[in-house]
């Protein structure tokens, strides 16, 4: 049991404040007298360790000798510091921040002594944690830098505000009501507000909205949902959402709900089968949709879904198309199995429709495998990635078996037959409290795994894990990395206008000639991702309007920008040209005229 503060007292980082429990047995664990020595060695060279063999390198061994690069992975890690269980990149500082519970055990790395928390044990007597329970990662030296935190965030919520502060909400008993901001290079640690939120979140969803506020929509027996207020502020209104009493089921399959900003700014809500649109000013439900058959998608279920890329044509359309995927998920009653030590195998269907249209229905598809517990992430070419999980369970303690090791790759424009494609499989099971994050440089960061209550690094079938890996995906076809655009560009201290001509500078350095339809430029929101979902990912195509030869390789291709914060919520984005196939390393640019 863990000790909660009453909502009177202020909980800004004083170390006498009671803290989560960590059982006894959590400080005679063998992790903590072990070596928690951050890995800072050279890293790998990635074009020789993606396969672990120069043989494999350009994936025609495993392809049938096509020739064809399936991906690849490289470890660049052997020690996180905590386990993943959330993870978001900052774009203003291209590091990565991962976050755990606080009440697991020690993690692997220490706080300086002056850092350390009190807590209370059952006995009433006090006791210092002096172990981090977030750190901050950085994506070039696998250097490790712990941060404090007082509350637990244990199954909370997140994303970047309108000037990059990471903004997270919620948690388990101490964080149940908490918001904490995350800013600057060189933070430390988190301003914490205990009692800012009005209801207990956990296991909540998290979402930015045109005006730059945050909205937070249900929990563990939260059928409301209400905003984040501003810093050192608790408003303290709550506002009933009855559909998702409507949806929630025995084991509560609609928890960490799939909430997408429609290109209407709307909100477009999905729990355990079914959705609806909603207006977050109104507070009134738009329009309901169809029952999406086959099972049940949210915690613990943990299916996947993304709002595929929003393609921007006509610079003051009407209506801009918006369409989402949800794949996988587990039947309703997988939970319960599970418990008793039945794992059903998990679903391996997705479902797409069109959320702006009139008559919106599910389209079927299927992936080549079950999958649940995964991750989905949108990549700079339009194309999505389907990675980690398991075949068989559930979310939960031991609730999953057969992990599913192999990413699959979806091409949402391709022909229907088309779209999913097996990539290179990994070596280590990435299940529940697993994560992943696509990098400005192109790769997948993925990390993080724990079926276990507490830390197990050895003696059971699937351990704790500290390693790190980068996933390669086909576009990073070392034969091909040469071909690749490079974005010149400044756009530092730059701001994007909404509806205003944007001009990017790109060079090429194999290709002479280059066709206006061979390019794409794009805008990636980076999502803050746990349990299987990614919170405000949003991928934008730009509309294109001149391509001008510059001379030396060097190109100028004239786009049109988003057209309102309805379509692009104010923010950091990463910007990429991508010519056939082959995005550009990532740029930073900021939509927002919020602050």
């Amino acid at each position: 049991m863990e000790f909660s503060l009453d909502c009177e007292m202020a909980f800004q980082f004083q170390p006498i404040f009671l803290l989560p429990l960590f059982f006894s047995q959590c400080f005679t664990h063998p992790i903590f007298s072990g070596d928690h020595t951050p890995f800072k060695g050279p890293l790998i060279d990635p074009f020789i360790a993606l396969n672990g063999d120069k043989k494999y390198s350009d994936g025609s061994k495993e392809n049938g000798g096509k020739g064809e690069y399936n991906g690849g992975w490289e470890l660049v890690s052997h020690n996180s510091g905590v386990m993943a269980m959330h993870m978001v990149l900052l774009p203003r500082t291209n590091k990565v921040v991962m976050v755990e519970a606080a009440n697991f055990g020690p993690s692997q790395v220490r706080l300086s002594r002056w850092k350390c928390r009190l807590f209370l044990r059952k006995r009433g007597i006090n006791d210092e944690d002096c172990w981090a329970h977030a750190v901050e990662y950085n994506t070039k030296t696998a250097a490790i830098r712990p941060l404090k935190m007082v509350t637990n965030a244990w199954g909370s919520s997140g994303g970047l505000s309108a000037n990059g502060t990471l903004v997270q909400a919620g948690g388990w008993s101490s964080g149940a009501r908490t918001v904490r901001y995350l800013s600057g290079s060189k933070a430390s640690r988190w301003i914490e507000y205990s009692c800012a939120l009005s209801r207990k979140r956990w296991y909540s969803t998290q979402h930015i909205l045109p005006n730059g506020r945050f909205v937070v929509i249900g929990g563990r027996r939260m059928f409301n949902y209400e905003f984040i207020p501003r810093r050192k502020k608790s408003t303290f209104k709550v506002f009933k959402l009855t559909f998702l009493e409507r949806t929630t089921d025995d084991v509560e399959n609609n928890l960490y709900p799939f909430v997408f900003l429609s290109t209407d700014g709307n909100l477009f809500i999905f729990a355990n089968n079914r959705s609806i649109l909603f207006n977050p000013i109104t507070h009134k439900i738009i329009r309901r949709y169809p029952i999406l058959s086959g099972g049940s998608r949210n915690y613990p279920a943990s299916g996947m879904s993304a709002l595929l890329p929003i393609q921007l044509r006509d610079p003051n359309p009407k209506v801009i198309r918006a369409e989402v995927i949800v794949c996988g998920g587990a039947r309703p009653e997988a939970a319960k199995l599970a418990d008793k030590g039945v794992y059903l195998t998990a679903l391996q269907d997705c479902g797409r429709m069109e959320i702006t249209a009139a008559n919106a229905t599910w389209t079927k598809e299927v992936m080549p495998t079950p999958r649940v517990m995964g991750d989905m992430l949108v990549l700079p070419t339009g194309d999505l990635l389907m990675l980690n999980g398991a075949k068989r369970g559930t979310s939960g303690w031991n609730f999953a078996d057969d992990p599913n090791y192999v990413p699959v790759l979806y091409k949402p424009d391709g022909p229907i037959t088309q779209r999913f494609t097996e990539l290179k499989a990994t070596s280590i099971a990435r299940m529940y409290h697993s994560t992943s994050a696509l990098l400005p440089d192109g790769t997948i960061l993925v990390a993080g795994s724990n079926t276990k209550n507490y830390y197990f690094t050895r003696g059971t079938k699937y351990p704790t894990e500290f390693r790190v890996e980068k996933f390669y995906p086909p576009y990073l076809d070392p034969l091909r990395v040469s071909d690749r655009p490079k974005i010149e560009t400044n756009f530092k201290r730059k701001m994007v206008k909404y509806g205003k001509g944007l001009t990017v500078v790109f060079k090429l350095k194999t290709i002479l000639r280059v066709k206006l339809s061979d390019l794409k430029v794009t805008m990636y929101a980076p999502p803050f991702t746990t349990h299987g979902f990614s919170m405000n990912q949003r991928l934008l195509i730009l509309a294109k309007r001149q391509l001008i030869n510059t001379g030396g390789g060097r190109f100028r291709v004239s786009v049109v920008a988003p057209p309102s914060a309805k379509v692009a919520p104010p923010g950091y984005y990463l910007i990429f040209v991508v010519h056939q196939g082959l995005p550009s390393p990532g740029s930073i640019i900021l939509t927002s005229n919020i602050f």
